[in-house]
């Protein structure tokens, strides 16, 4: 490797900065950057259907408990009109965030993150109810954790 040559000092005592130009393979590619505000987007059409489905989840846990399973002795035993209000009160909030993670806003990408990650706590300690139905929205929060993790934003110069 060869070194660089330092920077001629001025007559007037002061040096010069060199501007610094970002060495070749750091940052991500372009091809990237489209995967990544494609995840993006579609993590938050996810999150959206994500939380109508809680939604609908919830409601149909408040209105009729007969359609749900009966879990005899689980450690996270909670009824079927808490785990109503839960999925309710979580999947609104996940659907208005998936609508501005659609239109742009920045503090939705970290609110989604949050929520996200709720939800599959949630999801996971729902597994003795709807066993199939959890391990899929686990899947599907952690590739919205991720799509809204690694997306970066270009910034205009």
């Amino acid at each position: 490797m060869t070194q660089q040559p330092h920077a001629p000092h001025s007559s007037a005592g002061t040096t010069a900065t060199p501007t610094p130009t970002p060495a070749p393979g750091l940052g991500p590619t372009p091809t990237e950057r489209a995967w990544a505000a494609g995840g993006v987007v579609f993590a938050g059409v996810l999150m959206l259907m994500n939380g109508v489905l809680a939604i609908l989840q919830g409601i149909s846990l408040l209105a009729n408990d007969d359609v749900w399973a009966r879990v005899g002795d689980y450690v996270y035993k909670i009824n079927h009109t808490g785990w109503g209000v839960i999925l309710l009160c979580l999947g609104a909030l996940a659907a208005v965030t998936g609508a501005f993670i659609l239109r742009g806003a920045a503090w939705a990408r970290m609110t989604g993150i949050f929520l996200a990650s709720l939800s599959m706590l949630a999801q996971f300690l729902f597994l003795p109810y709807a066993p199939v139905w959890s391990v899929i929205m686990i899947g599907i929060d952690f590739f919205v954790i991720w799509a809204l993790a690694v997306y970066r934003p270009e910034v205009p110069a």
